[in-house]
Order: structure tokens, then C-alpha cells, then sequence
């Protein structure tokens, strides 16, 4: 396989937000099945956008285009955590699950942050 197509598992933050995701997927199988089209559907969409917004952006051709999918990874972390906390505030999660989440959260926040920071001082191409 192309070390390009897949040269983004070597990411730190694509590891993490990957393991946010998979956590959501996992915890979410207990909400409420009247929510599979609701909130249930919504969190897992919002927390898979993350790594898989840092996937496609790896895929693209300039470092412009990756900060450019890195910035929206940004806006759906951002809608995860609100999401969380919904769904905390509806006791669909328990305090541990909230707490996992919310540190998982956190540690992509400050990943990504820095990622995309770091796209904003190199040069321009790949």
C-alpha cells in the first residue's frame, strides 16, 4: 500500500481522535434505541469527523488543504464535546463514560490545536 495512503496512522492526534471515535461508537451502543436516529446517530457522525477529516486532509496534495480539513476536525471535536454534554445532561452516560470522554476530548483538543499550528509555520507543500 501507498505510504501516502496510509502515512497518517504514524499521527499521534489521528491515533487519539481514532480512539475517541471508537469509544463513542462503543458507549453509544447503551443510549436509548429511540435515539439511534437522533443524538446516538449525531455523536458518532461528530466524533468520526474528527479522524477522519485528518485522514482525508493527510490524502490531499498541499499542506494548505490539510490545515484546511485539520480546521474542520476542529469544528467537530467542538460538536462532540457539546454532544457529550447533552448527552450527560439526559443521563445517558454514566460518569465514568462522561469522564473518558471528556479526557479523550481533551487530549484531541490539545493534539489537534497543536497540529494545526504547526501546519500555520511550515511551508506551503508537502
Amino acid at each position: 500500500m501507498d505510504e501516502r495512503a496510509v502515512g497518517y496512522r504514524k499521527l499521534t492526534v489521528w491515533k487519539m481522535a481514532d480512539e475517541m471515535a471508537y469509544e463513542v461508537y462503543v458507549i453509544t451502543r447503551k443510549f436509548p434505541k429511540e435515539e439511534i436516529y437522533g443524538l446516538t446517530s449525531q455523536l458518532r457522525r461528530a466524533a468520526l469527523s474528527v479522524p477522519t477529516n485528518i485522514v482525508e486532509g493527510y490524502g490531499r496534495q498541499s499542506k494548505k488543504e490539510l490545515k484546511q480539513y485539520v480546521n474542520i476536525a476542529l469544528g467537530s471535536l467542538a460538536e462532540t464535546r457539546y454532544l457529550i454534554y447533552f448527552s450527560s445532561r439526559l443521563h445517558y452516560l454514566q460518569t465514568e463514560q462522561c469522564t473518558l470522554l471528556n479526557d479523550l476530548a481533551d487530549q484531541v483538543g490539545r493534539l489537534l490545536w497543536s497540529f494545526y499550528k504547526s501546519l500555520s509555520t511550515q511551508k506551503s507543500s508537502k
